[in-house]
């Protein structure tokens, strides 16, 4: 059987056998009652708990804004810490709804791990954290350096590639967690300790002094990090995907956690949509009318989130860079609500 729609001009049938069977992602959540997101094992700005066991970060606001969307409480988050190692094997073996972990989107993890990538939280590059007191100012003097490196990440192969493609020497001394790695480094097990300067950046605030190590000026990669979900359910990546972009559109139009409910009352035409006083775009991702404004209220808009964990408003200090909005001279992009 097929129902046919008219969207913005064009005839669209959908068979109803299909958009049922997609929709079996939510169907569980809603009936379990809870988000089971997988997160990293404790990168401080990304994803970490304290001493409670309460979860702050960029990857875990994104995670709390998918059960404000679904659940209307973004408190029913069943955080996974998960290593580097087995982060695809929870998202694949369905342990986890949703993976929000620092991860790089490249061409093999998207064709060849049963896997979607729904958007880009950080546009990331890795780069090399050394003591001040080696006196080194650039990557290119660190011929004959050893290296420590995480694995199971895209780090190894990206020093691969810099240090043979400048002609230089190295030794990779690599561990099975970033807290390992992090402790050989410190203990002097190494010269040099590569990461996503992201990661740099939040590894350095666990060492003893981090006044006395510096993140080298050059990046030697892209490294889009981003959340995934599991191929075969078309709604619960659209689902993923249009949260984020929901917090990214919100700080372009203005929208916080402290104006949201006076923005809702908006007559404009953009915001109505975005707001569901103007049509069901909310109801056609399988959410509620209000999507938009449970996402804001609970975590705020991208800008927001970000500043809070890994901005100016946090103990990183990371300039936005690229991850400023496309129309502030960054990258940060999303497709429009209607």
């Amino acid at each position: 059987m097929k129902r046919v729609y008219v969207v913005a001009g064009l005839v669209v049938a959908t068979v109803l056998g299909v958009q049922a069977a997609s929709a079996q992602t939510l169907k569980t959540i809603k009936e379990r009652g809870s988000l089971s997101c997988g997160v990293s094992q404790g990168l401080p700005g990304f994803s970490s708990p304290d001493d409670k066991g309460n979860w702050t970060g960029l990857d875990v606001d994104v995670c709390r804004a998918i059960a404000a969307a679904v659940l209307n409480d973004p408190s029913k988050v069943k955080f996974v810490p998960l290593s580097a190692k087995d982060r695809f094997t929870a998202l694949q073996s369905g342990e986890i709804d949703v993976l929000s972990r620092n991860t790089t989107w490249t061409l093999s993890r998207d064709t060849s791990l049963g896997v979607n990538f729904t958007g880009v939280t950080y546009y990331d590059g890795q780069g090399f954290l050394i003591r001040k007191s080696l006196n080194v100012n650039s990557a290119l003097e660190l011929n004959s350096a050893s290296i420590c490196v995480q694995t199971g990440t895209t780090n190894e192969q990206n020093v691969a590639d810099f240090f043979n493609g400048n002609h230089m020497k190295y030794e990779v001394i690599a561990f099975g967690t970033a807290d390992e790695t992090i402790k050989a480094y410190e203990s002097g097990r190494c010269d040099v300790f590569t990461s996503d300067i992201s990661q740099l950046y939040a590894e350095r605030l666990k060492l003893a002094n981090p006044a006395d190590h510096v993140v080298l000026p050059e990046v030697i990669s892209k490294e889009p990090l981003g959340p995934l979900v599991r191929h075969g359910d078309d709604q619960w990546f659209d689902i993923v995907k249009w949260t984020l972009f929901a917090m990214i559109n919100a700080e372009e139009l203005g929208i916080t956690q402290k104006n949201v409910d006076e923005m809702a009352k908006s007559t404009k035409p953009e915001l109505k949509r975005v707001f569901g006083t103007d049509g069901n775009l909310g109801e056609q991702l399988g959410l509620t009318k209000d999507w938009v404004t449970r996402i804001v209220k609970a975590v705020g808009n991208y800008g927001e989130s970000f500043d809070r964990n890994v901005g100016s408003g946090s103990k990183l200090g990371i300039a936005r860079g690229l991850n400023q909005l496309w129309n502030k001279g960054g990258i940060q992009y999303a497709p429009p609500i209607r």
